[in-house]
């Protein structure tokens, strides 16, 4: 039983990847500490349980990681994914801090593997957890409770008490033991963006919030986040941006987790309820792009989109959950999504007849393009001419919110008026916009919230004792 009269050093509100970060960091910072997961035990970890990677800068080889990724390089690719949206102090500081991240979570218990292949490239600049996500998460749990740091299951946050930028305590409700006050000197909110919570999607985007699949957790409804703004803490990014990707049409509402992402846009093409193409399906190597896809289907009509390929290409990417829809002929393809037949028709003899020779390479960019061609294929570009013909439909899976709170480089939360908080702070993504104004490239999300939690446990537990 965890004591609820006594005050403790650090809260921690979440259970995924940051919460437990921070947990562990104030922990042997020396801080009583007390972690708050809104999930059941078996459904801990937010979205840390669907992950597979973490993109870390590094300075040459190791046994898990094929050559180097500089920060430099690591900069570059978060400038361009990002359009510039970024704030470019706090980015290049946590590029830097990441470095020591590959060992610490390894100090945590956290194992890593050899990259596989496939469309992801990622062998030189993301390490692999040995068992996915869910055995990372497993690892920093074992570790917290070893080192003493209590937690609490469906445990429900329902206000927190904040005067003048000062923490002062959250009401606790849970399914058995009701409603409690518990008081800590510093907060560290790490639970996450608002992606489950369609209503307040829908603030932004419309009626189409309800055609989105979430990827992930439930449980991020994005209740601290609302409670924390209420409150005078300042904010950042865009409402409307988000890590989303195209994920299977066929997908539960909730929790549907990585093997329900598509990896095949860049084989084939891409179009919309119309039979239209829409986007440039070979714009850049596919961990750079594929989390514009979600946003991209977003756009479109309905909702739902189409990848469409042939026989050649099938067995050129990771498959997903849910096999593709096969056919003998364009026409009959066409018919099993309701697909005008003439149109799809036109649309793929147009791309085949714009197709330009080339060398195809996935793992680079290649010289395989179309021309004279709206939208074009850039790179990776054949003609789709060998039966059977295939097509996965579509929806955009939203994975994580990137309106959260300001933080500076000891990951203290800003308050409106500019000034520090007294004792708050946070990580993950809860305050990943600041990091991430739009785009996505794989495993940064991971990066935000080890770094940043480590951050925001050390500097909770340095706080609470001054």
């Amino acid at each position: 039983m965890v004591d609820l009269t006594r005050r403790f050093d650090v809260l921690v509100i979440g259970g995924g990847n940051a919460a437990l970060c921070a947990a562990i960091s104030a922990r042997r910072a020396g801080a009583s500490v007390l972690v708050l997961e809104g999930a059941p035990k078996f459904y801990r970890g937010g979205n840390t349980r669907h992950t597979r990677n973490m993109r870390c800068a590094h300075d040459a080889a190791t046994d898990i990681l094929t050559g180097p990724y500089t920060e430099q390089e690591f900069w570059d690719d978060l400038l361009r994914l990002t359009g510039g949206q970024t704030d470019e102090e706090l980015a290049k500081f946590m590029i830097r801090e990441s470095k020591d991240i590959l060992n610490w979570v390894v100090e945590q218990g956290v194992r890593w593997q050899p990259s596989l292949g496939g469309t992801l490239s990622l062998g030189r600049t993301n390490s692999f957890f040995l068992g996915g996500g869910r055995a990372m998460l497993n690892a920093l749990y074992l570790t917290a409770e070893q080192l003493g740091v209590d937690i609490l299951y469906d445990a429900e946050v329902t206000d927190l008490r904040i005067e003048d930028g000062m923490f002062l305590s959250a009401m606790l409700k849970q399914p058995i033991d009701g409603t409690a006050e518990v008081r800590a000197s510093t907060l560290v909110a790490a639970a996450g963006g608002f992606e489950a919570n369609i209503e307040w999607l829908k603030e932004y985007w419309g009626e189409a919030a309800d055609n989105f699949l979430i990827r992930g957790t439930p449980y991020n409804r994005g209740a601290i986040l609302k409670m924390l703004l209420a409150k005078g803490v300042q904010e950042i990014g865009d409402p409307t941006q988000c890590h989303a990707v195209a994920i299977d049409a066929r997908a539960p509402k909730f929790d549907g987790g990585i093997i329900t992402r598509h990896d095949s846009v860049v084989f084939g093409i891409v179009v919309n309820k119309h039979a239209q193409r829409f986007y440039d399906e070979g714009e850049d190597i596919w961990p750079k792009r594929y989390a514009i896809w979600g946003r991209l289907v977003a756009a479109q009509p309905d909702q739902i989109a189409y990848i469409i390929f042939d026989s050649t290409v099938l067995n050129s990417f990771m498959p997903t959950l849910f096999p593709p829809i096969k056919a003998d002929s364009i026409a009959e393809l066409a018919g099993k999504f309701e697909l005008d037949p003439a149109t799809l028709e036109k649309t793929i003899t147009d791309f085949n007849a714009a197709v330009q020779p080339g060398t195809f390479d996935h793992t680079i960019l290649d010289d395989c393009r179309t021309e004279g061609l709206t939208p074009p294929k850039t790179h990776w570009a054949r003609k789709i001419e060998t039966p059977p013909y295939y097509a996965y439909p579509v929806r955009p899976g939203i994975t994580f919110t990137y309106l959260g709170t300001r933080v500076n480089k000891q990951s203290r939360i800003l308050m409106k008026d500019g000034k520090p908080s007294a004792n708050m702070f946070a990580a993950g993504e809860i305050m990943a916009g600041n990091v991430l104004g739009k785009g996505y490239a794989a495993g940064i999300g991971m990066t935000i919230g080890s770094v940043f939690g480590r951050i925001a446990g050390r500097e909770a537990a340095q706080n609470a004792r001054n």
